[in-house]
């Protein structure tokens, strides 16, 4: 309850932050060496957000399922990306949970990892209202992709990469049924190298470690 509005503008406040502070700090897994922080800016965020509205549509953020831990960064692009472009969140406390959850049937995207989606896939738990998966974190078999677009009311499913230090997000792709795995394309206004030990460019076909810029 306000008590007196008269205190209180009628336009926003302007904006304090500029494209170079910083957004957040988040520790990497360490899964690849020492777990570090890495400081991530407004305009990385802002960034990852521009690049889902090329994208995803409007109405496929209408219901987005929140069940990362803020301590992972997958949750900057379930919260930060939906709402600002507009969509709004559907609260669990893990994948898993979302057969559980009395607004299932308000889902209409989900993003977690491979081995989450082929559970709820398994039981078949995924509610008809999703449509659209994104799915990083681990490898993502080819089998699954067939499952889950023959046997649940999925229209898309996304194949993303991309470490804390890149923003949640560097490649994306979107499988296709009958299709087969691949890193995908660097997200809009981004850029990746296939380079060897020697840290040289490497032509189409041979092996080599991806680097972000």
């Amino acid at each position: 309850l306000v008590e007196d509005d008269a205190r209180y503008p009628d336009t926003p406040p302007t904006p304090r932050a500029t494209a170079q502070n910083l957004a957040y700090v988040i520790y990497t897994s360490g899964s690849t060496g020492q777990p570090k922080g890495v400081a991530i800016a407004h305009r990385n965020v802002a960034a990852l957000a521009h690049w889902s509205q090329q994208v995803y549509r409007s109405e496929d953020i209408q219901g987005v399922l929140a069940s990362t831990s803020v301590c992972f960064d997958l949750s900057v692009w379930e919260i930060f990306v939906t709402l600002a472009n507009g969509g709004f969140l559907v609260m669990a406390r893990n994948a898993l949970e979302l057969p559980q959850l009395p607004a299932r049937e308000q889902v209409r995207l989900i993003n977690t990892v491979p081995s989450a989606i082929a559970a709820l896939q398994r039981a078949g738990d995924i509610p008809a209202s999703v449509k659209i998966i994104n799915l990083a974190g681990e490898p993502l078999k080819q089998a699954l992709v067939e499952a889950l677009y023959a046997e649940t009311a999925v229209e898309q499913v996304y194949d993303l990469y991309g470490p804390s230090e890149d923003t949640t997000y560097s490649t994306f792709s979107r499988r296709q049924a009958g299709g087969q795995a691949n890193i995908g394309r660097p997200l809009f206004n981004t850029a990746s190298y296939l380079l060897d030990a020697q840290l040289q460019a490497v032509p189409q076909g041979v092996a080599a470690e991806l680097y972000p810029p």
